[in-house]
């Protein structure tokens, strides 16, 4: 077990995760992991990033049908002394966030959507209070959004063959 703690620390510092049981890094993992930013720091395809944040305004949560079907989403803005960024909370944080709250968002990733990045918290993220004075007042945030290069083209998701597809019908090797 020390040395998967010793080649998790390794990694860390470089950014990468490896792991000798080869899962996905739990929540703690992950954020022991992350690169704290600023918000005008933030680039398309970001992932594992933490960030202090002040709310500015906070939506009601709402279902939206995704590839992978219901899920439940809530959008907000934030920012800190560089700028604003529309972030979208998936899941159980839908909902969690109030105008005017300092929060730190730990293992964060960030998408395009029109030219403007994003920041997002899914299910492997977290949201932990802050003090208020780690992060300047709403009225002296910038209007300032992080853009995407133009020519940036996200990664190309790729295909699954085998499995179970869209019909849920075996086809390929064992799951198990």
């Amino acid at each position: 077990m020390e040395k998967l703690f010793r080649l998790m620390e390794y990694c860390a510092d470089g950014n990468v995760y490896k792991s000798i049981r080869g899962a996905r890094p739990t929540p703690l993992e992950a954020s022991s992991m992350s690169t704290s930013k600023k918000v005008s720091e933030l680039r398309p395809g970001d992932n594992s990033v933490n960030v202090k944040v002040r709310v500015i305004e906070a939506g009601e949560p709402r279902v939206v049908e995704t590839r992978k079907g219901p899920r439940t989403l809530s959008e907000a803005t934030v920012g800190d002394e560089t700028g604003r960024v529309t972030l979208t909370l998936w899941g159980d944080h839908a909902g969690k966030l109030s105008e005017g709250q300092v929060v730190e968002l730990q293992n964060a990733f960030t998408t395009v959507y029109r030219g403007k990045v994003q920041l997002n918290l899914g299910n492997l993220g977290s949201i932990a209070e802050a003090e208020d004075s780690d992060v300047v007042p709403a009225d002296q945030i910038p209007e300032d959004v992080p853009e995407a290069p133009e020519d940036y083209r996200p990664p190309r998701r790729r295909r699954s063959y085998g499995g179970y597809g869209r019909d849920n019908s075996y086809r390929g090797r064992p799951r198990w």
